[in-house]
């Protein structure tokens, strides 16, 4: 069964930065677009930020400019890059396939306060 596992998460103030990580086993990574999601407290998950297997990129439009994705095929992991964090990122992080067809993993915890 294909395991994810998030980390990086961790309390940051409003404009700082946080690189979360996300490694995938049991799968051949490189032949999969990734995405990282998150899911705010009393909201719906979302898609946040994907990338093809060719490294295309593309980001939800509340995070285009802050945040970046990126993968590693030797490692088996995917990348988030987040700058100028606010408050309204706080979230517990996920990562997937772009089109999440694996078991989600346990997530890491953003919370952007002062």
């Amino acid at each position: 069964q294909v395991q994810l596992v998030e980390s990086g998460g961790g309390l940051v103030q409003p404009g700082g930065s946080l690189r979360l990580s996300c490694a995938a086993s049991r799968i051949t990574f490189r032949f999969y677009d990734m995405g990282w999601y998150r899911q705010a407290p009393g909201q719906e998950r979302e898609l946040v930020a994907a990338i093809t297997t060719g490294g295309v990129r593309n980001y939800a439009d509340s995070v285009k400019g802050r945040f970046t994705i990126s993968r590693d095929n030797t490692r088996n992991t995917v990348y988030l890059q987040m700058n100028n964090l606010k408050p309204e990122d706080t979230a517990v992080y996920y990562c997937n396939s772009d089109r999440p067809i694996w078991p989600w993993g346990q997530g890491t915890l953003v919370t952007v306060s002062s």
